[in-house]
């Protein structure tokens, strides 16, 4: 990355969200997505690692050597008893005020410049609430096609250069998705937060907390410019599909037909095209060289 004059950086870091990443008990996929975010995200982010009590011990060693090692300014809090998933984010959102949060699954592996990308979308257009990047296994966002889980052994900054091409059109989306979402806080307190109260799981409270948007006019889009990977979709509890359906009774059929439809597929055999007219090198490497 080209260097950044000091009242230009200072300007970067007023606007720079928080990457809260919920605490899981998959050990390995936790490790990955360290590593990943670290390699990906620019120095000196605000990192919160937000731990349910969910870690164990492996995870707990993980997480510390992360910490003493690691450039972004980060912290990890653990509570003493579980509270839920739902209920464990919206109290972290809270504490982050007005601040944009970027959410990033503990299974999620960003790709070079995600958070640049997201944070780039968010300022396109003032009534969009949530960015979700493209991702394997990102449902509606998912690629290279809908609604399914493709495992890809394409380079993390290839995916990112090819991205980076495309238009900044930033489509709407029935909904945000769970792998990774960059949610405007003011937005955030207008809506409410989170139900923690009718959900339990993430996948669920998302989708209702992004249907209460739309119904106030905000938008849910798709950054198309970024790129997270990940090897399953999230998953709701048990009776959350169930009041979601009670709250929201034509929320299925809309999302059947966007998967039917599929209103991104130009888009989707554009990022494809592309991908594939990359050459093996990297003349745009300097945008995705962060700083240590």
């Amino acid at each position: 990355m080209p260097a950044t004059s000091q009242p230009a950086a200072a300007q970067l870091a007023a606007v720079q969200p928080v990457v809260l990443v919920p605490v899981g008990v998959d050990e390995d996929a936790l490790d990955a997505c360290l590593a990943a975010l670290e390699a990906s995200t620019p120095a000196g982010t605000r990192v919160w690692l937000a731990d349910d009590a969910q870690a164990g011990p492996r995870a707990g060693a993980i997480i510390e050597g992360w910490l003493a090692r690691t450039r972004l300014q980060a912290a990890h809090t653990r509570r003493v008893r579980s509270i839920g998933e739902a209920a464990h984010l919206d109290e972290a959102l809270c504490a982050c005020g007005d601040a944009d949060v970027a959410i990033l699954a503990a299974d999620a592996r960003p790709t070079p410049g995600w958070l640049q990308q997201l944070i780039a979308c968010l300022a396109h257009d003032p009534t969009i609430a949530t960015a979700t990047p493209w991702s394997n296994a990102g449902e509606a966002a998912a690629w290279p096609r809908i609604g399914e889980i493709v495992a890809l052994d394409e380079e993390p900054s290839r995916l990112a250069r090819a991205c980076a091409q495309l238009p900044a059109t930033h489509p709407d989306l029935p909904a945000a998705v769970g792998h990774a979402v960059l949610v405007r806080g003011t937005a955030r307190k207008r809506a409410g937060g989170l139900d923690a109260a009718s959900f339990h799981s993430w996948y669920a409270a998302l989708t209702d907390f992004s249907l209460r948007l739309s119904g106030l006019g905000w938008r849910n889009v798709l950054c198309e410019k970024a790129f997270v990977l990940r090897d399953d979709e999230g998953h709701s509890s048990n009776g959350d599909m169930d009041r979601l359906s009670v709250r929201w009774p034509g929320w299925h059929a809309r999302l059947a037909q966007c998967l039917m439809d599929d209103p991104l597929r130009g888009l989707r055999t554009q990022l494809g095209d592309t991908l594939a007219g990359l050459d093996s090198g990297s003349p745009q490497a300097d945008l995705f060289r962060f700083p240590s």
